[in-house]
């Protein structure tokens, strides 16, 4: 089992809040599919030993491609990898993007998936976040992807906002729950740096975000999401029984993955790697130089422990003690686990531990002290 992720680093505007790599020009887009797809071919040994079972298209923003170009780089896929096991192939793709023609169109191809980045049911956050899409495009896209036979649907949604209440963040749950929409992810509004976000927040012309508020925003949706029967199945991961992101869920439970393009990681148990985040240069790489523009990490014992206990306590599977004596003949800490029993942020149920609620504010610092060194 393994998953390729593909980066399609493009997108209509910047949204104030976005650190990923990205371009706002498409005028590298043809070369850099020609790059993405000689890349495929590049790194086929990489997953030699694994049949791929998803395939994700992230960005940026992979609708901006048509789906004539999605499918180009599919074929290369299928070309170079085992791909009959295939049970999840997930676009990311704006509202705007998504009109009847373009979703007609996506119905001809493999792509049995949806992820929207909606982000907010209300205007004024859309324009706050500089987004490219309306209310009203957002309404559209959900139901003619519906109509269209769309089932598997994931949408983003963003709480912490300046001004977002928390009776109206209630509203956007409600509203994305009259979709019957079977998976969603959200997160809270974060200053990243390098962002237009940040820069308006040190400049005065925004007030500094309030985590309390946004604290008190994220228990809110773990106690609406619970009783509206939805798995709180990962941090900032939400879904309805046998609705969880197959690809994602794999990342957490370190299955394989490659990723490809400009930006994209791969990991591979003992090892990670990422490609460079600039287009040109990766352009030029793949297409003139014939190599791959990655930087490859090994992962020690310590690494690779610490990476389970990051992702697994995230989780609704929770962090096994047992698999890491088993797996690397390690014992985590029993002072440490015993204070987070004490202060309820973690419980333990035989040999696995889980963040409570309250802990899951607090899930990067917990998974930080429960790291080891060697």
């Amino acid at each position: 089992m393994a998953g390729i992720y593909i980066h399609i680093p493009f997108c209509k505007k910047a949204c104030n809040y976005c650190n990923f790599h990205f371009s706002t020009s498409l005028a590298s887009k043809d070369q850099l599919i020609e790059a993405i797809k000689e890349e495929l071919r590049m790194q086929a040994k990489y997953l030699q030993e694994h049949s791929v079972d998803t395939i994700y298209f992230g960005g940026g923003t992979p609708s901006l491609l048509s789906p004539e170009e999605l499918l180009s780089i599919f074929a290369s896929v299928e070309r170079y990898y085992t791909i009959d096991k295939l049970k999840e192939f997930t676009l990311e793709a704006n509202p705007d993007d998504l009109d009847t023609a373009y979703l007609t169109a996506l119905c001809k191809t493999p792509i049995n998936r949806l992820s929207i980045g909606v982000q907010s049911f209300k205007e004024a956050d859309l324009l706050f976040m500089n987004r490219a899409h309306t209310v009203q495009q957002v309404d559209f896209a959900l139901k003619c992807a519906q109509d269209k036979g769309f089932s598997d649907i994931s949408i983003d949604l963003i709480y912490g906002t300046p001004h977002l209440s928390l009776d109206e963040w209630e509203q956007h749950l409600n509203t994305m729950l009259s979709y019957e929409i079977p998976h969603f992810s959200s997160y809270a509004l974060t200053v990243e740096p390098k962002t237009s976000l940040a820069h308006q927040i040190k400049t005065n012309q925004l007030p500094a975000l309030n985590p309390d508020e946004a604290a008190q925003q994220f228990l809110f949706l773990m106690d609406w999401a619970k009783e509206n029967n939805f798995d709180h199945y990962e941090i900032s991961n939400f879904s309805k029984a046998n609705a969880h992101a197959i690809h994602n869920t794999n990342y957490w439970k370190g299955i394989p993955y490659l990723g490809i393009g400009p930006s994209a990681h791969s990991y591979s148990h003992n090892t990670r790697q990422w490609n460079m985040a600039n287009n040109q240069g990766y352009i030029k790489a793949i297409l003139q130089e014939q190599t791959v523009p990655s930087t490859i990490e090994e992962l020690s014992v310590a690494d690779q422990v610490n990476e389970y206990i990051m992702t697994s306590l995230r989780t609704m599977w929770g962090c096994d003690l047992d698999k890491i004596k088993d797996s690397w003949h390690i014992s985590l800490d029993k002072r440490i686990i015993e204070k987070y029993l004490q202060q309820q942020l973690i419980n333990q149920q035989e040999q696995t531990l889980f963040l409570t609620q309250q802990g899951k504010l607090f899930a990067d610092a917990i998974a930080a002290d429960l790291f080891i060194a060697l």
